[in-house]
């Protein structure tokens, strides 16, 4: 079997351990893998290249995707989807791997459905995917994030400053909540509950009130208001429609001074929770993926998508474009707001 590789989408820790356990896999079954460069821009204009075990040798903790990414969207017009299946044809590819989120996942069912055989393998730091409970790259963002919010209080105790962290998390919270959870936040704003800013600076008012001079809070990227304010960067949107979140923290930062007198200040730790060498959770799902994704492949099992339930892999049927996200889990949330405060 020749089975061709991909990873579309954002970049994210844990990429290329899911790359080095598809070649192991395939090659240790007598398969040949071709890596396709730059996700679904790769095989709409057949950039490709032979993996094999000298190639993914030593990539298992480095950070990002030795195959590189992008977010486009083949099926723009029937031309793209052509050239799509007369690279898949020219290359003698039996089968694909398609890696990412929700875009790329959703560009994979719609290729299934038109008969191209494709396994997909869950990927997203916001952790939002349906049908797996983890996704790898969320752990390892939530610890970048966790850490940032340990320096921050330093610094904020130090000046007696109000610190607003704003993280990734365009539908979900998951990172905001856990990594604010972690890291003791006396606030966090999530995409599923929007916030009233006045609660907001009343309870950071009782908190000062009550001698805590200094207080973190941390915003989810897609956080909104209660009158469905989202705050993005730039007008525009990308080929699957979405807007380029960013500068919430910023405005939220001047309301609470506006509001309460208190020095406020923001960090924007943007692409930082991407990058870097993956945690061993992130490193360990991402194997796991992998060489279950190519073990779908050789029993004939496509249209599939890997998924981590409880602590074992199966698989479920790829989602469909447009799905509805796995949001926050809610109790956890509440846990959370116990510390708000």
């Amino acid at each position: 079997m020749k089975i061709g590789l991909l990873t579309g989408g954002g970049d994210c820790p844990g990429l290329n351990a899911v790359i080095r356990a598809v070649v192991r896999r395939a090659s240790r079954s007598g398969s040949e893998v071709l890596g396709i460069r730059n996700g679904w821009a790769g095989l709409l204009k057949g950039l490709v290249e032979p993996l094999t075990d000298y190639s993914v040798a030593g990539i298992l903790p480095k950070g990002g995707t030795i195959l590189g990414t992008s977010r486009t969207n083949p099926f723009t017009s029937r031309e793209s989807v052509q050239k799509c299946f007369d690279h898949f044809r020219r290359y003698g590819l039996d089968a694909l791997v398609a890696v990412g989120g929700e875009d790329t996942l959703g560009v994979a069912s719609l290729f299934h459905k038109e008969g191209m055989p494709v396994v997909g393998v869950p990927k997203t730091i916001d952790n939002d995917l349906p049908g797996t409970d983890y996704t790898f790259g969320f752990d390892t963002a939530v610890n970048v994030a966790m850490e940032a919010i340990d320096r921050l209080h330093s610094t904020a105790e130090s000046h007696q400053r109000i610190m607003v962290v704003e993280v990734m998390g365009r539908d979900s919270g998951w990172i905001a909540t856990v990594a604010g959870m972690a890291g003791g936040a006396d606030y966090i704003l999530v995409p599923e509950q929007p916030y009233d800013i006045d609660e907001v600076c009343n309870s950071l008012k009782q908190r000062h009130a009550r001698g805590r001079r200094f207080s973190i809070v941390v915003v989810a990227e897609g956080a909104v208001s209660k009158e469905g304010r989202l705050v993005a960067q730039a007008p525009g949107v990308d080929e699957f429609g979405h807007v380029r979140l960013g500068g919430i923290g910023t405005l939220i930062a001047r309301e609470i001074e506006e509001r309460t007198g208190f020095e406020t200040r923001v960090t924007i730790l943007g692409h930082v929770q991407r990058g870097g060498s993956p945690s061993a959770f992130d490193r360990v799902l991402g194997t796991r993926f992998g060489l279950r994704a190519v073990d779908l492949l050789h029993e004939g099992r496509s249209g599939r998508m890997v998924a981590l339930s409880g602590s074992r892999i199966v698989d479920i049927p790829l989602p469909e474009p447009g799905q509805e996200k796995r949001s926050l889990d809610m109790q956890l949330y509440r846990d959370a707001a116990t510390f708000f405060g």
